[in-house]
């Protein structure tokens, strides 16, 4: 009997409207989304190219959709740390996220050696490029991206703003 009361229950609850699928922007604004895809090149810097790209696109709102590939010489600045430290060897790019935008970007990198250990932080300059890196920034038109004074910590964080279209 409980069995039977129980998979009643079930199925009613199968039956229910999926509320948690309809888009609920909180606090956010919403925005199509385009595609930009590049490849980078043995020697290049991948802080130093992401910000050629989003200068000469004029990306305003931007955000990292993936990255592969591999670096040479690995610059981060770690958490609650002022300054890069650097890491000599080879890596694979395991992730690469982040916002982008012609008014102050945002990017972590995480790497892996050959033993896989892994290591994550701020991207800055001296990430080189070892064979290729291969990247897919998401465009988001109707939205700006700035970055102002954070009350609580005095950081300049992410702040989104809706495009005037005239």
């Amino acid at each position: 009997m409980r069995f039977l009361l129980l998979f009643l229950l079930l199925i009613q609850l199968c039956m229910l409207p999926d509320t948690a699928a309809q888009p609920r922007p909180i606090n956010g604004q919403k925005s199509p989304l385009m595609t930009y895809s590049f490849r980078l090149q043995p020697g290049q810097d991948l802080k130093d190219e992401l910000d050629k790209v989003v200068h000469e696109q004029r990306i305003e709102a931007g955000l990292l959709l993936t990255c592969v590939g591999s670096l040479t010489d690995v610059s981060l600045r770690l958490a609650n740390q002022d300054a890069a430290t650097t890491y000599p060897g080879h890596f694979e790019i395991v992730s690469l996220v982040g916002t982008l935008s012609t008014k102050g970007s945002h990017i972590h990198l995480s790497v892996s050696d050959s033993t896989g250990r892994t290591i994550g932080g701020h991207l800055m300059p001296g990430n080189k490029i070892y064979t290729t890196a291969e990247l897919v920034i998401g465009l988001l038109p109707d939205l700006i991206f700035t970055r102002e004074p954070d009350p609580a910590f005095g950081y300049r964080e992410l702040v989104v703003k809706k495009r005037n279209r005239k």
